[in-house]
């Protein structure tokens, strides 16, 4: 089964840009701004990219932002303002989706920008489906799933309908505070076929079907915004389920040594990837393409995961894939595509959530506020 599914046709690629690219080479700009997601993950970004590609250019700044969750929003001020201040966003694929169908982020020639694979096999090849818009430059494979504690259960949960059964599993859930992946699971969980989940959304009785699901542990959920925030809730003892990225878990439990065990059931794969925003004034789009093509190699992409669990988008980095940089374990094991960890695995709809995403984000939020 593909990874990910080519959701949006490929059109033309904007030249131009690679052009300034290469013009704009001799006069980059000294600082640069990049936006991510905080955490373990924007730590195992600092290691594998940021921190080298700042010892091979003396004198640059890289300034660090945690707001990638808020991306869309901001970059819409930002926008309307006439004032970017972000060079780089990391951006999940349905949000980087929208903002190149609204014009924020600039469209990408993959081959021209991006470094070809040690073979010499073409960026567009070697990212091959993972590329799902013009605009979005891949990285990693990653996956939200769920974290539970081993030591205060009555049992180890096997499904992750467990987070709907109270009975069995007693205690407070973690949930992120958006729709993506509650609804999915709420459907699944309430007897929906996984190639029926996103047909029943289409309609207003699948949606309050899903929230009427998500209403059953509404009072016994803790809702979380950022990715830290179930593992310490989980390490506390505040919730004993969760959900968050797998990569926060690997750290918590491979780490840090908490009590926590990992349910992969029915993890949602997701992309995450750049985005550049549009209208970069030149000297700072050369350093972002700059910074770009080394920090998206074959190696580099391969290196980030010597720091966490998440799988390399590029084909060539995966035999390149090796043991934990500190802690020598291999790390294959502990990624969301392994074979023992994908038995059930649901790939996000990315163009749904393109499309449906702004009217999903108002009902769940006026479906907290009941």
């Amino acid at each position: 089964m593909k990874l990910v599914k080519t959701l949006l046709a490929t059109s033309a690629m904007t030249v131009a840009a690679g052009a300034a690219f290469a013009e704009g080479h001799g006069n980059m700009a000294n600082e640069m701004t990049i936006v991510s997601w905080g955490g373990a993950y924007q730590m195992s970004q600092t290691k594998a990219y940021f921190e080298p590609y700042s010892a091979m250019n003396e004198g640059l700044t890289i300034l660090t932002d945690e707001s990638s969750g808020d991306a869309v929003t901001k970059l819409r001020a930002m926008s309307e303002a006439g004032n970017v201040t972000w060079d780089l966003v990391d951006a999940v694929a349905s949000d980087a989706m929208r903002l190149c169908d609204e014009g924020l982020a600039m469209e990408i020639d993959h081959d021209a920008m991006l470094a070809p694979a040690p073979d010499g096999t073409p960026a567009s090849e070697d990212f091959g489906d993972m590329i799902v818009s013009d605009c979005f430059i891949p990285q990693i494979v990653y996956s939200t799933t769920f974290g539970y504690r081993t030591d205060l259960l009555p049992s180890k949960p096997e499904s992750v309908c467990a987070i709907f059964d109270t009975d069995a599993y007693p205690g407070k859930r973690s949930l992120e505070k958006r729709p993506i992946g509650n609804l999915e699971w709420a459907l699944i969980c309430d007897g929906v076929s996984i190639d029926d989940v996103y047909s029943t959304l289409e309609t207003e009785e699948g949606v309050a079907r899903a929230f009427a699901k998500l209403d059953t542990i509404k009072a016994d959920t803790i809702w979380w915004s950022a990715g830290a925030e179930t593992p310490q809730l989980l390490a506390d003892g505040e919730a004993v389920l969760g959900s968050t990225y797998n990569g926060r878990l690997f750290s918590a439990i491979a780490e840090q040594g908490q009590p926590i065990g990992m349910l992969w059931d029915w993890q949602m794969l997701d992309l995450d990837g750049w985005i550049i925003p549009a209208g970069l004034p030149e000297d700072r789009l050369a350093r972002v393409m700059d910074f770009v093509y080394y920090a998206t190699d074959s190696q580099r992409l391969a290196d980030q995961a010597k720091y966490i669990s998440y799988g390399p988008a590029r084909q060539s980095s995966a035999p390149l894939v090796g043991q934990h940089a500190e802690l020598g374990i291999d790390m294959a094991p502990h990624m969301p595509l392994d074979p023992a960890n994908s038995v059930n695995t649901f790939l996000f709809n990315y163009e749904w959530w393109a499309n449906y995403r702004d009217d999903m984000d108002a009902k769940f939020q006026a479906w907290l506020l009941q």
